[in-house]
């Protein structure tokens, strides 16, 4: 997509979708921001959180970033989006749920089993880090005759469920969770399908979203 054809985007977001929206945006800047879900994704263009879920404006508070990853509690770090985001939506938002979500076909998974040696990506070597634990989990669990696909899709799962384990040791995260305040949700998605999993903790299997209510 070109800058041109997102400015034309703009103009019919102007015309047609903000209009429908216009009386929820006004209460939104009156009455502030209140969304219930901080949905935690990846920055893989093809994934849009708004769009899967037919979220409406101020519904979900969003992150994002490469590998949908969620780094350790640690305050003696200067700067740290994911962590402030995660912070503030918990402390301050004071979401009722959060949710991991993983995706098929992800890059930053695939990368963790190749050997970054671009001196331009030393902050993508040392993000991926975060991926880590899932990789050498898998690594030591799975039968070699496995395919490449299916380690891919099998690290990508257990990548969120690590997610999850970093959440809580975050303060507030963990303290609400005790209190049963916040759930944690890990979910993957299917690029090619459309399909959404979640994580059954009963079944300790991913398990199709639809009838899952």
């Amino acid at each position: 997509m070109k800058i041109a054809e997102l400015i034309s985007g703009y103009e019919k977001f102007k015309d047609t979708k903000f209009k429908k929206y216009e009386n929820k945006f006004l209460d939104l800047v009156k009455n502030g921001q209140h969304p219930k879900v901080l949905f935690i994704a990846c920055s893989d263009s093809r994934v849009n959180p708004t769009l899967i879920t037919d979220a409406e404006p101020g519904e979900l508070f969003v992150l994002r970033n490469i590998g949908n990853f969620v780094p350790p509690f640690a305050p003696d770090n200067d700067y740290h989006a994911t962590a402030a985001g995660i912070e503030y939506a918990t402390s301050i938002l004071n979401v009722t749920d959060i949710i991991v979500c993983g995706h098929s076909h992800c890059g930053a998974i695939e990368t963790m089993y190749t050997k970054v040696t671009d001196i331009n990506l030393v902050h993508v070597k040392k993000w991926l880090e975060l991926g880590l634990d899932a990789k050498n989990y898998v690594t030591n669990k799975i039968s070699k005759d496995i395919s490449e696909e299916e380690k891919l899709e099998l690290t990508e799962k257990i990548s969120v469920l690590f997610q999850l384990k970093n959440l809580l040791t975050y303060p507030d995260v963990q303290r609400r969770v005790d209190e049963g305040e916040l759930f944690l949700r890990a979910w993957y998605y299917r690029l090619g399908t459309g399909e959404l999993e979640y994580f059954n903790t009963e079944s300790g299997e991913y398990e199709s979203m639809l009838g899952s209510k």
